[in-house]
């Protein structure tokens, strides 16, 4: 999973992470190792700047 520029940093994604694997960068945020590959994220971002 990548976190695309289109991110609007509302932190929608982090609140729905069930391994807490996105975390801030700078004024964005970014997915780390962590990720399972679930999805979660994708469903949760309202702008779809969340790709596989």
């Amino acid at each position: 999973m990548k976190i695309t520029e289109e991110c609007i940093s509302c932190g929608a994604c982090v609140d729905t992470c069930p391994v807490a694997a996105i975390v801030e960068a700078g004024d964005k945020y970014k997915i780390t190792d962590d990720c399972t590959e679930c999805g979660a994220c994708v469903d949760s971002c309202p702008v779809s700047a969340i790709v596989e």
